[in-house]
């Protein structure tokens, strides 16, 4: 689905690292149940190698982390800043607090998206891993350098033929090592095992690089003394994960214990600075582990229409029982409540129809809020939001538009244009928020600030003058920023309140009335 220029307009914000865990050497085994195993359609940034760069990665096999702490300080707050303006509403749960090492693993359908909301709910400082050009291209390779990234060259590389084994071999356990000498010494790591971001409802087959350095780690661990780490399993859900200024809820499970490998031989070889495979059927056995733990909290749907339809019956269900869901969250776990209950009763006919309700709805760019407690489309028309969100982005739009315009424009055009498929389209958009900061802002600051005092102030007095002003001018700038985003998003809900009443006076929206009352006896049989 396509939103019009106006509702896709991003101010949007860049993420930090390169996240996915393909299985880099060693075993390829099938996954749990009916996951897909489906390799990556290999894009043109995948089939460069930069031997040269690579080289360059800092990495580490003491337990310290690789990457800088000023850089990371900094990448940080701009993430944040970048976070605040691209999600509307943002839900995160804290992970338990422990002192071991922790290795967050999600599914993974929103690109750079999906690790920066792990990396941002959390307090241990990570390590990441992810394809290798991530760490070698212009910008993005000089971030996620000095973050400590770790590359790695995938099964679909290495069968495309761009590079050998045996120097793939040599990358990947570089880095699978020291993404297990840093998760023993108690630092965080995000990972993506299935290999890739995809477009499906349901988990992929999950690769066992993860699962081989977190083992490799907890024997490190064990044989230092140090707190043992875990696997912490993540639910990342979004509202729709390329849309601007959508909704965005993250759930932490229970952490995932992980075995220690009793060979003394194995961790003494590890310490040495030497990668050591663990054994294959503990491998085995904690990625099916894992897998069982993380299917439960992704939507794991047949298909995005089912998913929709699930969320549809449990805001019927809710406003059945006199309860409207106000929070992404609760949608989550109602439409989760009325998964496995549909799985339990097998009610097809129920599914069927919310499946067309929801269909109807999605169509219009809308979803199951647009139900009111009444059980009919609302039809209520939002004039005062749309009134007062454009004064509020008049009054912002000259500090606003000339101060993040130009990168939210050229996130727009590379987003639309991306080789990487559409869960990459909100990763180009995030450049607007994250580097508004370090260039255009400081920019005008400079500019404006030396035509004001050149001829009053000199040296060091004009030097300090201008930081100062440009720190201001800053400051004025995300304030700008945020009223902008302010109006847009009640410019937004004005134009959803359009299309609820334009449905609702449609051949469509009496489509939707008559399958919604069909629903509502079949309500009772969800328990």
């Amino acid at each position: 689905m396509h939103q019009n220029w106006l509702e896709r307009f991003p101010l949007a914000l860049f993420s930090i690292g390169a996240f996915s865990t393909d299985t880099p050497s060693g075993c390829n085994v099938s996954d749990s149940g009916e996951a897909p195993d489906i390799d990556p359609v290999l894009s043109s940034g995948a089939l460069k190698i930069n031997p040269k760069k690579l080289e360059k990665v800092p990495w580490d096999h003491t337990g310290d982390h690789p990457g800088s702490n000023v850089a990371w300080a900094a990448i940080k707050a701009l993430a944040a800043l970048s976070k605040s303006y691209i999600f509307r509403n943002n839900e995160e749960e804290r992970p338990v607090n422990s002192k071991g090492g922790r290795v967050y693993a999600s599914m993974h359908i929103n690109g750079l998206i999906d690790p920066l909301c792990i990396i941002l709910s959390q307090e241990k400082r990570p390590i990441t891993m992810g394809r290798h050009d991530l760490a070698t291209m212009p910008f993005i390779g000089w971030l996620t350098r000095r973050m400590g990234n770790q590359p790695v060259i995938r099964r679909a590389e290495q069968a495309s033929g761009i590079v050998d084994s045996e120097y793939s071999k040599s990358i990947n356990h570089r880095t699978l090592l020291t993404m297990a000498h840093c998760i023993s010494g108690g630092h965080g790591a995000v990972v993506m095992p299935e290999g890739k971001s995809h477009q499906d409802s349901k988990l992929h087959h999950l690769r066992t690089g993860a699962m081989r350095f977190s083992l490799n780690a907890a024997s490190i661990a064990d044989a230092k003394g140090l707190p043992p780490p875990t696997i912490q399993p993540v639910g990342l859900h979004f509202r729709c994960h390329h849309w601007f200024r959508t909704d965005v809820y993250v759930e932490y499970a229970e952490p995932l214990e992980i075995p220690v490998i009793e060979d003394p031989t194995h961790a003494a070889n590890l310490i040495d600075g030497i990668w050591s495979e663990p054994p294959e059927e503990k491998v085995l056995q904690l990625r099916d582990e894992l897998y069982g733990r993380l299917s439960p909290i992704t939507p794991d749907a047949p298909d995005w229409e089912t998913y929709r339809a699930w969320h549809l019956l449990g805001h019927l269900r809710s406003k059945s029982r006199g309860v409207s869901l106000t929070k992404y969250s609760e949608e989550v776990k109602a439409s989760r409540e009325v998964r496995d209950s549909l799985k339990a009763n097998e009610n097809t006919e129920i599914l069927d129809n919310s499946r067309q309700a929801s269909t109807i709805l999605h169509s219009k760019q809308l979803d199951a809020r647009a139900i009111s407690d009444d059980f009919t489309i609302n039809k209520k028309v939002e004039y005062s939001r749309g009134i007062i969100g454009i004064i509020f982005m008049m009054i912002a739009a000259p500090l606003s538009i000339p101060s993040t315009g130009i990168q939210a424009l050229l996130g727009r055009y590379l987003g639309d244009n991306s080789d990487e498929g559409i869960d990459a389209r909100t990763t180009h958009h995030m450049f607007a928020a994250f580097f508004s900061p370090i260039t255009i802002w400081p920019l005008f600051g400079i500019s404006i600030s030396y035509h004001a005092l050149h001829d009053s102030a000199h040296g060091a007095e004009l030097l300090a003058a201008m930081a100062i002003f440009v720190f201001l001018i800053s400051i004025m700038f995300h304030i700008s920023n945020l009223i902008m985003l302010s109006g847009y998003d009640l410019w937004t809900d004005f134009r959803m309140s359009l299309r609820r009443r334009g449905l609702a006076h449609s051949e469509e929206g009496e489509t939707l009335n008559n399958l919604i009352t069909s629903i509502l006896p079949q309500l009772v049989a969800l328990k």
